[in-house]
Formats: structure tokens, sequence, C-alpha cells
């Protein structure tokens, strides 16, 4: 009996031992470790006011026309055009130079962008690149003599569900919030768009978390806070963040390249329902069905067909048609992949170069090199340009940021005329403009591809 009992006080005292190292009396120290790689970022966006009202016209040397000129001046004085709107969010510095990341619906459409840290000290930020697919932007400043501190990203796959997270940000303008909780579940598809699967935890998250960090008890950042689920707007324990593993990538090429590129297969895809699967010979509705294929894209090209299966990906299983695209998108543009597919009873193993998805690029790089001396400024376009290397078109130097003309675009044709040189595109404007004309059909070479845009003289 003495035994039992030795025994049940040892296994007793164990579980006590287990019980105080796995839950921490404190996260003060890690947190004043944190808390000043944690920023707060403000957005600032020009509105038009829509109380402003637009002057009657009169017929000239009337002498209504110098009354309400005088009355109008006065309202657009106390009223005027355009007022501030400013939003407000949370980052992180990843890099001592400056580099910060944040969500991108948190400085979308920004006009401007200010960085505050943790000690109010402000810097404005130059936005490097943005992805709204996935939801993260990078920013840039210029710290000066100011010694930044930064966090470093932890492995998001060797999260567990149960396991400690702390939340740092600026909820509601408060900045420097921490708050804690646990990861409540992993790989969450919350509709936000096929290429992230976040992770769910119950640390309160509101408004203006967003783009901070979700660091796990080693002080490693496991995720970006972006997303809640709640009736009220307010913290209801269901926060949602990008896991860090899905962002490191995305991060790197914002910072080189200002844009993501993503791998691209080149085919649209349906789920395997069940009359599919018992159709095909299919055991179970697992797998991405094809059902069609882009002549031009790199499935094509390795022998993919409309009808395939797509079970496998360079190893990851397909279990639903979501987990597709974003393991292709992860994957590095012209790399190969190995695919495993379901075809006519049969499973085959195709390799395929993946190609790069075609989308939109967010961020125009500024100074992409010095002025020339061949550079040619159009006042009435607001635009510079220069010779390109080819015996065709000119290359946009320089260009308003309103303007649907981007920097590194190659014009080729202007009203469908052939551009060949600069001083040939100078004359086409200059004869263009005395027609009366305002709008101009351009032809472009953009990311290697020809598109076409219209611009509009200035007034």
């Amino acid at each position: 009996m003495k035994i039992i009992f030795k025994y049940f006080f040892v296994l007793l005292f164990c579980l006590q031992s287990f019980s105080v190292n796995a839950l921490p009396d404190s996260f003060a120290d890690l947190v004043e470790e944190l808390i000043p790689s944690v920023v707060s970022i403000a957005s600032t966006t020009m509105v038009k006011n829509r109380n402003q009202q637009s002057m009657p016209r009169f017929p000239e040397g009337s002498p209504f026309d110098e009354f309400f000129k005088d009355y109008f001046d006065k309202e657009q004085r106390q009223y005027p055009s355009q007022r501030p709107m400013i939003g407000l969010g949370s980052g992180f510095i990843i890099d001592k130079s400056g580099i910060i990341i944040t969500n991108n619906h948190v400085i979308e459409g920004a006009d401007e962008i200010s960085v505050i840290m943790f000690d109010q000290k402000k810097f404005s930020a130059e936005l490097l690149g943005r992805d709204p697919k996935a939801d993260l932007a990078v920013l840039k400043i210029n710290p000066g003599d100011t010694i930044l501190q930064q966090v470093s990203f932890g492995d998001s796959d060797k999260a567990r569900v149960g396991d400690w997270t702390i939340a740092i940000g600026n909820p509601l303008g408060l900045g420097g919030t921490v708050t804690a909780g646990i990861v409540s579940a992993i790989s969450r598809d919350i509709g936000n768009g096929p290429y992230v699967k976040f992770i769910q935890t119950d640390a309160s998250i509101n408004r203006g978390n967003s783009g901070g960090p979700l660091f796990n008890i080693r002080g490693e950042v496991i995720g970006i806070n972006t997303a809640i689920i709640s009736q009220t707007g307010g913290s209801i324990g269901l926060g949602f963040a990008i896991p860090s593993n899905s962002a490191i990538k995305i991060v790197e090429q914002l910072k080189e390249f200002g844009r993501t590129k993503r791998g691209w297969l080149g085919v649209q895809i349906t789920p395997v329902s069940k009359e599919i699967a018992e159709s095909l010979g299919l055991p179970d509705e697992k797998g991405a069905f094809i059902s069609n294929i882009n002549l031009d894209g790199p499935s094509k090209a390795a022998g993919l067909q409309e009808g395939d299966v797509i079970l496998k990906f360079n190893n990851n299983e397909i279990y639903k048609m979501t987990d597709l695209p974003r393991v292709v998108a992860e994957s590095d543009v012209g790399s190969t992949a190995i695919i495993e597919i379901w075809r006519k009873n049969k499973l085959i193993t195709i390799q395929v170069t993946l190609g790069e998805l075609p989308e939109e690029s967010y961020v125009v790089r500024k100074n992409i090199r010095e002025k020339k001396s061949s550079d040619f400024y159009l006042d009435s376009l607001n635009l510079t340009i220069s010779s390109t290397n080819d015996k065709q078109g000119v290359l946009v130097i320089q260009v308003d940021e309103e303007s649907s003309l981007q920097i590194g675009d190659i014009i080729t044709e202007v009203n469908r005329e052939l551009v060949t040189n600069t001083n040939n595109f100078i004359e086409l404007i200059e004869t263009i403009k005395k027609t009366g004309r305002n709008s101009l059909l351009l032809k472009i070479i953009r990311d290697d591809k020809s598109l076409w845009i219209t611009i509009q003289f200035l007034k």
C-alpha cells in the first residue's frame, strides 16, 4: 500500500512539473523584446468632398458671373474639393534597413503612408510592392540614425492546434496592444481566395490589428494577422493570420520585383463530384477535374488533357479542387512539376514546366534609371520618353501616376500609326493635338505582351 502511494505522489509531482513548464507565468519578458519591432501604420487617402457644388454657367459679361464667382471661391476655401481619409493598421519590421510588412488592405489606395514606431517616432513610407490576392504589402522607410529592431519568421508548418500565440498591434488606434491565445485551427479556408490557408487563433484581434504579427512563444512570427469573423465588428475569438511560410516567398518577390510571380499551369478546374468520380472509376471524390486547357499554357505543351483528374502535384495530395491553385502558385516559375493524374482508369505521371501566372503589376518602381540626354519630356501628356534598343517604339521613363501608362512600357503605335523613334512619336503627338482630339489610342508592350490603352492630353 505504501508503494502505491509512493508512485501516486511521484506521478502527481511529474504532472505538476509538466504543467508548470507548459504554462508560462508571464509573457512580459518576451513582449518587452518584441514590441519595439511592431509598428502602427496610418494611410492617408484623398477623397472627393460630395458637398462641393459646381458653379452655374452664365453668359459672358453677365453681372451674375462675378457675383457667383466670388461666392463659390469663398465656398471652395471653406469646403475644399478633397478631404483626407485616415486608415489605421499594424505592421512589423523584418529588416533593420527599414523593411516593413503589413496587409495590402491597410495601404490600398493610399496617397500617403506613415509608420509610427513604439516610441511615437514617425516616418514616411514608400510602397515597395503589394499583392492583393494574398493581402500582403511591403513598405520601406529611411530610419536615418534610428536603430530599428527586427523580428524573424518561424516555421508555420510546425504550429499545432493548442500552441500559444501572441498578437501585437494597433487595434482601434491603441498602438502597442498585446493579446494572447492559442492556435485554434490550421489551414482554414475563409473564402479570401485560393492562395492562402489561414491559421486561426483565439487571441483577441480587432480592427487595426490587420498587418500585425502573430508570434509563437519563441518570439518568432508564424503569421500575419489579417481577418476576423464577427457580427459586431469586435473580437469574438475568431481571428485569422496568413501563415509565415506562405508569406516569406511573396515578401521576397515584392521586395525584389514589386509584384508576385506565381507558378502557372494553364488549366481551368472544377471539383470532383460523386458523379464524376463514379463515371471515371475513381475510388473517391479527391482531386481537381480539368474542364478546360489554355492552348498557350504549360499544361497543353506537357500533354495534359481536358477530362484528366489531378491527384498529386509535387507529392502534394490534392484532396480538394482548391488545393491545386495554392500549391501551383507557390511553385517557382520555370520549375518542373511532377503531376499525377487519373486518365482512362490509369494513374499517369506527367512533367510540366510551369509558366508565370498572368496578373496585373500593382506597383511601379520609380527611378528605374538615371535620366539620359536622349530622354524627352512632353508637357502635353506629362510624359517622359526615351529611345529603345530596338528599331521600333519609344520607352516610357516617367509618367503621371493617374495615367494608364506605366514606367517601362514601350509605345509602338499611336492612333494606329507606327512609332519608329522619339522624333517620330513627338511629331505624331503634335499632329494629333492640332486636330483638337483629346484622346490617344496607344498600342504598348508591357511584360512582353501587347495591350491597347487610351490616354488624354492635359487640359
